[in-house]
């Protein structure tokens, strides 16, 4: 299986160019799409998931066209937007039923059958009968992912799923995703770098809808390898060393600040050379103003 993504372009009527030429190929397994509030990721993600339309370009998932047979790709799609809302006073295996019937599994046994298997997988069944409202953030997440994989789509995306989780619960939704993975496509879209780091094979990070870059993580970390170097600092030197130096990333501890540059060499003396992360590679392909951490 895979999706690609063709020279896409969007831009709002209040004149944001949201898609400038994006394209991309995206194969079976996790891919990561990182991205700054505002880079397009939501766009990109609405559009694949045949909810707003584009300019121009093309979309094709194998032998599909997203953009022309929309109810064929929405019978194919699993999706779990930024914004998931739930009903408060209905219970998770009440609300997922009535999912499973609007996505036509009509018959009740086979519909029942469903419903208890998803909410076994993404380890709700203890919740089931327990109302919506009373559900923590990680649980309702784990929710929004069971009605994602009503009628085993092929493809599936979600759009910052781990923002606002407790360390626990992003680690037991991620596990999840992992899983989910391994035999379909999965858009994973967000601004949580470890996110993409602890999950994904291949990636590709958008700013300003534009995709600064795609491949794998360790072809990423190998262009900067090298080329990252550390110092710590008194807050009072860091507007100096962001003028001198290209810093990607700063870090408080202990009341002073660590702060990554990007050099091809020693910035000068004071500098240690330091083993980049997936971090250094996302802030050194972003703009300057998007290196503050």
């Amino acid at each position: 299986m895979e999706l690609v993504v063709q020279d896409l372009f969007k831009t709002y009527a209040n004149g944001v160019r949201a898609l400038r030429g994006v394209t991309l190929s995206i194969p079976t397994g996790m891919f990561g799409l990182l991205g700054p509030n505002g880079s397009g990721k939501t766009t990109l993600m609405r559009s694949i998931a045949t909810l707003q339309e584009v300019d121009g370009g093309t979309i094709r998932f194998n032998d599909t066209d997203v953009l022309r047979e929309k109810e064929k790709v929405r019978r194919l799609l699993g999706y779990l937007p930024q914004d998931f809302g739930v009903y408060p006073g209905v219970t998770a295996e009440e609300l997922l039923n009535h999912f499973a019937y609007l996505k036509g599994l009509t018959n009740s046994g086979q519909r029942q059958a469903t419903v208890a298997a998803l909410l076994r997988r993404t380890n709700l069944w203890e919740a089931r009968r327990r109302k919506l409202g009373t559900f923590s953030g990680g649980m309702k997440q784990r929710f929004g992912v069971a009605q994602a994989l009503i009628g085993n789509p092929e493809l599936i995306i979600v759009d910052e799923p781990t923002a606002g989780l407790d360390p626990e619960e992003r680690l037991r939704f991620l596990n999840l995703l992992s899983e989910i993975g391994e035999n379909v496509v999965v858009i994973l879209s967000t601004h949580i770098v470890e996110d993409v780091s602890d999950l994904c094979t291949k990636m590709a990070i958008i700013e300003d809808g534009v995709v600064r870059y795609t491949g794998s993580p360790q072809e990423a970390l190998q262009q900067i390898r090298g080329k990252t170097w550390r110092r710590t600092i008194e807050r009072a030197e860091l507007p100096a060393c962001q003028r001198a130096f290209k810093v990607i990333s700063t870090r408080l501890t202990g009341g002073k600040i660590t702060i990554h540059v990007f050099s091809e060499g020693p910035p000068d003396p004071s500098f240690e050379p330091v083993p980049p992360d997936l971090r250094d590679v996302y802030f050194a392909l972003l703009a300057p103003s998007a290196a503050e951490n």
